[in-house]
């Protein structure tokens, strides 16, 4: 006979902190069987193998070290999930709040069935999160330096230098030469060598990027929307994970917090703002490529003209984000071409995507037409064009292995 697993017959609640974590678990009957026990981190190892048993499903509420403790704990028990915290009410508005409470609690609505629980991402999907969230960190300490060397010239009153860009290396020299007091000058010279560092490590941060590009073949598919670049892409694919665990474009919509806000009871049925409640990345990277959209695409630009008049500017890009995220899990679930596009345009960010790649990064080596081509292949659109053009440039293509029928 084959053995059956086992049952839990413990529900366990975990409240974690940064150097400790409380532990309390009820029975069926949510009876205490466990703790409270406080357990420092430093001996979670120890606490695990002696308390915990194959019969005990855990919850833990998230925080800062919450998928390092699900790795470390999930081998020892039967099932274990992780709640965010506003999704627990009963904690997040009690009149009196302590660790121990909360624990029990955690317990306690584990063991009826009541906590949503969150995905856990495998460690690849973490590691690009936190690749593509350090790059945003080191963009926005460069745009903080630039805001600040701003300040100094309408501060002053001063004009910007006659060549180059305002914050072109070439210009340091410049910058410390202005006619200001010593501190000034001090601060100028910590914010130029502040974007210093930080444009170094958004260029090393995005080399990485690129290297995670390189073994995602989603990235080719996402790149062919409008305001999707490399950047956006690795970004979306970074905040999504897995596209299959979204059964249908709703489900990622509310997964972003672009869907909206529904009071539909009684008589009353209404709609109101975007609910937020979702991942920012995703809602950001979305909102920025809806605004490049809609300047350069010719749908997305009479999309935006439809419902300008009847929302405000800002409502339709978000609406136009909206939409462009349903076109995501299209393209990624049906590995195809987005049914707006423009062969033309998207022949056009491939070979920009080609260029970044580099020929040492591109399959065999391709030339730039030929990657251009095999791409277009994929995607199944394009068959008829026979160059790019590039600027002044005009970069021939092969022609397509598309079988063409002539009416």
């Amino acid at each position: 006979m084959s053995q059956q697993a086992p049952v839990p017959n413990r529900w366990i609640g975990l409240d974690g902190h940064k150097h400790y974590l409380v532990a309390g678990g009820v029975d069926a009957q949510l009876n205490h069987v466990l703790g409270p026990q406080k357990v420092q981190l430093s001996r979670l190892e120890a606490w695990t193998r002696k308390t915990l048993t194959p019969y005990d499903s855990v919850a833990l509420e998230m925080s800062t070290n919450s998928f390092e403790l699900y790795d470390e704990l999930a081998p020892f028990v039967h099932s274990m999930i992780l709640v965010h915290p506003p999704h627990v009410n009963l904690i997040a508005r009690a009149q009196v709040k302590t660790d121990k409470k909360s624990a029990f609690t955690l317990a306690r609505l584990h063991a009826v069935g009541l906590l949503p629980s969150v995905w856990v991402p495998p460690q690849p999907v973490r590691d690009h999160r936190a690749l593509v969230s350090q790059r945003s960190n080191m963009v926005r300490l460069s745009t903080q330096a630039k805001n600040r060397l701003h300040a100094v010239l309408h501060r002053h009153h001063l004009p910007p230098p006659e060549q180059g860009g305002l914050f072109d290396p070439l210009n340091r020299d410049w910058w410390l030469s202005l006619d200001l007091s010593p501190i000034e000058h001090i601060r100028i010279q910590s914010d130029l060598d502040t974007l210093a560092f930080a444009q170094t490590q958004v260029a090393r941060l995005e080399e990485a990027i690129l290297l995670v590009a390189l073994h995602d073949e989603r990235v080719l598919f996402l790149i062919q929307l409008p305001g999707v670049g490399l950047i956006t892409a690795v970004t979306l694919l970074a905040a999504i994970g897995d596209e299959s665990r979204f059964p249908t474009p709703k489900h990622l919509v509310g997964y972003a917090g672009l869907g909206c806000r529904v009071h539909d009871s009684g008589l009353t049925h209404r709609t109101g703002r975007i609910t937020k409640a979702g991942r920012r990345d995703i809602r950001a990277a979305m909102v920025e490529a809806a605004h490049t959209a809609c300047r350069v695409h010719p749908h997305w630009k009479a999309e935006l003209a439809r419902l300008e008049p009847r929302l405000s500017h800002n409502k339709a890009i978000v609406v136009v984000a909206r939409k462009l995220l349903v076109t995501v899990w299209h393209v990624l679930n049906e590995r195809c071409a987005d049914r707006f596009a423009d062969p033309d345009m998207v022949a056009r960010k491939l070979a920009q995507y080609a260029y970044t790649l580099g020929r040492d990064h591109r399959p065999n080596g391709q030339p730039v037409g030929q990657f251009v081509r095999q791409q277009l292949d994929r995607l199944d659109i394009g068959a008829d064009l026979d160059a790019i053009q590039w600027g002044k440039r005009t970069i021939p293509m092969s022609p397509s292995d598309l079988a063409v029928v002539d009416d």
